[in-house]
């Protein structure tokens, strides 16, 4: 039944005269649902830059995702209207920092190599004085920590480090100086990937400001358009079932997802797991928490398959069906 890594459960098509393919999307549509990847420049904060665009966009609905220091630089997403409640989902995603130490002494390099190749894994975080957040001992994973490039007469040596979210970058250079028995700070930090999203993906500030200029001066959204992403980029790791038209009108007013009202779901996610419920289209109707595997909707001919946890699709985008989906 459909190929080896889905379910097909149903042939539906969709109404032409009812939503739209993502991609396609006009400046209002993205900015009441969608992502900015700006390059966070030194000096301001997090908040400072959230701030900006959302004066700059003209939307009081705006947040980051992923807090930086005000001294580091990188990656920071900025979620428009709707995408906000996916702000948690953001914060949970593994991110990549590239980094700069300074020593109290010369190091040996293959020292220090052994040294970040012993830090990988399950470790200790501990959030550093200057945070905000509540100081406790906690766990992360660093998935990976390798050297880079190293200037012994200058005692600094530069870094790349994967890891879960969450995990404090300062608090790592402190434990790499006990471990070397001398002083370890962290002079520079830049994040070049969060999520599915590098560096590749994102704009500076001053484009962002030129291209709202453009809008609101010129009328010409061509180039806002192109820096704001749908709001599918960000939930595009995810499992996704497909639904109706008439379920994805339900879905877009809470309502749970019906078994009738699936057309394809991937094979072997588990009960609780958390999913994405799109259309035909490809568009985003919910995040939802499976009440059921996938694998058991072959045999079921009824029941529900799935809870909204956050509600993406705007009420009115499908017309209403009197059907059980």
């Amino acid at each position: 039944m459909g190929d080896s890594g889905y379910w097909e459960l149903a042939d539906a098509s969709t109404n032409p005269d009812f939503g739209s393919d993502p991609r396609e999307r006009s400046l209002d549509q993205l900015l009441a649902a969608g992502i900015v990847l700006v390059e966070k420049p030194r000096g301001p904060s997090s908040h400072q830059l959230a701030s900006w665009a959302r004066e700059l966009l003209g939307i009081s609905r705006l947040g980051h995702g992923g807090t930086l220091d005000p001294f580091a630089t990188g990656l920071l997403t900025l979620l428009c209207g709707k995408a906000t409640k996916l702000t948690e989902l953001t914060l949970k995603a593994d991110k990549r920092y590239v980094g700069v130490l300074r020593f109290g002494r010369a190091v040996d390099e293959a020292e220090l190599e052994t040294v970040l190749s012993g830090l990988t894994g399950v470790i200790y975080n501990v959030p550093p004085l200057e945070s905000a957040v509540k100081v406790q001992v906690r766990t992360r994973t660093i998935h990976s920590f390798r050297l880079l490039d190293t200037e012994p007469e200058s005692r600094i040596a530069a870094f790349e480090v994967s890891s879960s979210a969450g995990t404090y970058i300062r608090t790592l250079a402190k434990d790499i100086g006990l471990l070397l028995d001398t002083r370890c700070e962290l002079i520079e930090l830049h994040r070049d990937r969060t999520g599915n999203f590098d560096q590749s993906m994102s704009c500076s500030m001053q484009q962002l400001a030129d291209a709202a200029f453009l809008s609101k001066e010129h009328g010409d959204d061509s180039a806002l358009v192109k820096l704001i992403a749908p709001v599918e980029t960000l939930l595009s790791g995810l499992p996704a079932i497909t639904v109706k038209d008439g379920a994805a009108a339900a879905l877009s007013h809470g309502a749970p997802l019906a078994r009738p009202g699936v057309v394809r779901a991937p094979k072997g996610v588990q009960e609780g797991a958390t999913v994405l419920l799109q259309s035909i289209k490809g568009e985003a109707v919910s995040v939802a928490r499976m009440s059921v595997d996938t694998d058991s909707l072959s045999e079921m001919k009824s029941g529900e398959v799935a809870v909204a946890r956050a509600v993406m699709m705007e009420t009115g985008t499908y017309p209403q069906s009197w059907s059980r989906e």
